[in-house]
């Protein structure tokens, strides 16, 4: 990596499984003009889930099926605190489990779950984390090896949690060209208190301009629930290709807001709002 580019994670793309160069995808060239991501495997892997997602009305019974069949294959047995007839073994694979690894990212983005999904998007689409409790620049830093210890650490990392993620990414893609056929894009706000650090382009004082976002980010269904999270609110047209999770997907809180959509990250065009 040469010198200049040592503390310029834009900069520090790998290969990935979707078929569209990282840099690409990264782009807000790509938000504007998306085309459909594929994992590369894993549908073809898992052709009897999908198989009997093909079966399925209603999105209520789609992701009943999608539940049912990742708790059959990764053996997610939700432990019961009182029931002691779960091994250690068992109780460590629920922990390990894509729900446990989104209630901790709804419980705290910058965590150990946090670190897991990030590295997920970087092992998969080849975008590099640019924040993780402290912005990821100079490489190596502090900050770089408590993401990478946190993002192998075997509290999550386990029980081919990435394969329940590209599952989860599949499934979530599934339904949107199912039940949202001819819809390419979603309205979503974010609310922020790092808007003048992640400006690529453009000026606030203009209420237009390009922010690069870290490479997975909680977006919000409407300005008034993004403010809470920030004293700035900015809106932007996501790519209904970039989304990991939505409410309504999947049964059940995964996330800690209702709200709550999750997204890939890269760089947006996004307009400021009135909160």
């Amino acid at each position: 990596m040469a010198p200049d580019e040592c503390d310029q994670p834009q900069h520090w793309y790998s290969t990935n499984l979707v078929g569209v160069p990282a840099p690409v995808l990264a782009s807000a060239a790509y938000n504007a003009h998306p085309v459909p991501l594929r994992i590369a495997g894993a549908r073809e892997t898992h052709g009897g889930l999908f198989a009997l997602l093909g079966r399925c009305g209603e999105l209520s019974e789609a992701r009943e099926v999608f539940v049912h069949y990742l708790a059959i294959v990764f053996g997610l047995q939700r432990p019961d605190a009182d029931d002691h007839s779960l091994s250690a073994a068992e109780r460590q694979r629920w922990r390990r489990s894509w729900r446990a690894l989104l209630q901790g990212w709804g419980m705290d983005a910058n965590g150990p779950a946090g670190a897991v999904l990030k590295g997920w998007v970087e092992s998969r689409f080849g975008l590099v984390p640019r924040f993780h409790g402290a912005p990821l620049r100079r490489f190596p830093s502090p900050a770089w090896v408590g993401y990478l210890e946190q993002k192998v650490a075997s509290r999550y990392h386990g029980n081919a949690i990435f394969q329940q993620l590209d599952l989860l990414y599949e499934f979530c893609q599934w339904s949107l060209q199912r039940y949202r056929p001819g819809v390419s894009h979603l309205p979503l706000w974010r609310g922020t208190n790092r808007c003048d650090e992640q400006i690529v382009a453009g000026r606030l004082a203009d209420r237009r301009c390009t922010l690069a976002l870290n490479n997975l980010v909680s977006f919000s269904l409407s300005a008034d629930e993004a403010g809470c999270f920030g004293d700035r609110v900015f809106v932007a047209e996501v790519p209904l290709t970039k989304l990991l999770v939505y409410p309504g997907l999947l049964p059940g809180q995964v996330l800690q807001g209702e709200q709550e959509v999750l997204a890939l990250g890269g760089d947006y065009d996004v307009v400021l709002c009135d909160v």
